[in-house]
């Protein structure tokens, strides 16, 4: 079991009241009450931070009043105070600091937690909260450590390396945050024991094989048996994982993937 020294990072054990309401678990149920997402319920209560993703307060300088704790992500939001006196929670980049200076502007200077739009960032540049259309709000690279790499810029669109090493067009008057997603040592905690899992809302997933033939392609058999397939494969029959593709074959993006993902071990050798 192991934790995140959370002391090391955060300045503030308590949110601002005006920026926090309550918030209803869904428990993995969509709007008729069916399980869209499985192995979601129960979870300690938590209370919804409003973190600003849209980014609509520009060329208004701003610092960096808190770097504080969400419950609904893995990285660490800083509370901003502007020059005019507003105060919006914004996704923390590494390093940033309290006291740090932030600026959402064309002309930013390449620090940190600024931001600014694609065309105006240079090539290699590290970004993050990345918008898919301008003015949409941010999308891309909002976990734990993440960060997209800008590749190339090209007729009015910027290539973009992602975390799953997809390299995707986005326009190039599209927004983005300088940096990389803070706590990146996110993806070392172990969880230790089956009950911090439901303290984080996470339910307890059964393998296909130990089910029934009705309930699970990879079900039945005399003693442990294999999938008795080649192909890894869904609850409903669908491939997944093992380096299989799973991408929807029509997607509407399918346009702007200038190289697909890699899977599998091609992947960790990439």
């Amino acid at each position: 079991m192991s934790v995140v020294n959370y002391r090391e990072y955060l300045t503030t054990g308590k949110p601002l009241k005006s920026l926090v309401k309550g918030k209803k678990k869904r428990a993995g149920r969509n709007s008729f009450g069916r399980i869209t997402t499985r192995h979601q319920g129960g979870g300690h209560k938590q209370r919804l931070r409003d973190v600003d993703f849209l980014f609509d307060k520009k060329n208004i300088p701003a610092k960096v009043e808190h770097i504080e704790y969400d419950p609904h992500r893995s990285g660490f939001i800083a509370r901003l105070v502007y020059k005019d006196g507003e105060r919006r929670y914004m996704l923390a980049p590494q390093s940033l600091k309290v006291g740090d200076a932030i600026l959402i502007s064309e002309n930013a200077p390449l620090t940190p937690g600024n931001r600014l739009p694609l065309k105006n960032i240079p090539i290699g540049t590290f970004v993050y909260n990345v918008e898919i259309h301008a003015n949409g709000g941010a999308k891309l690279g909002r976990s734990a450590g993440n960060f997209a790499e800008l590749v190339a810029l090209d007729s009015g669109y910027a290539q973009l390396k992602l975390p799953s090493t997809e390299i995707r067009k986005v326009v190039d008057t599209a927004w983005a945050s300088i940096g990389e997603v803070s706590n990146p040592s996110h993806h070392l905690v172990v969880l230790g024991k089956a009950g911090r899992s439901r303290h984080m809302g996470i339910r307890p997933t059964v393998r296909g094989s130990a089910m029934n033939p009705v309930d699970h392609p990879h079900g039945g058999g005399e003693g442990r048996s294999g999938r008795g397939h080649r192909r890894q494969r869904t609850m409903w029959g669908k491939p997944s994982g093992k380096g299989q593709k799973t991408r929807t074959p029509k997607k509407y993006s399918n346009p702007f993937i200038v190289s697909r993902r890699k899977v599998g071990k091609r992947k960790k050798s990439a």
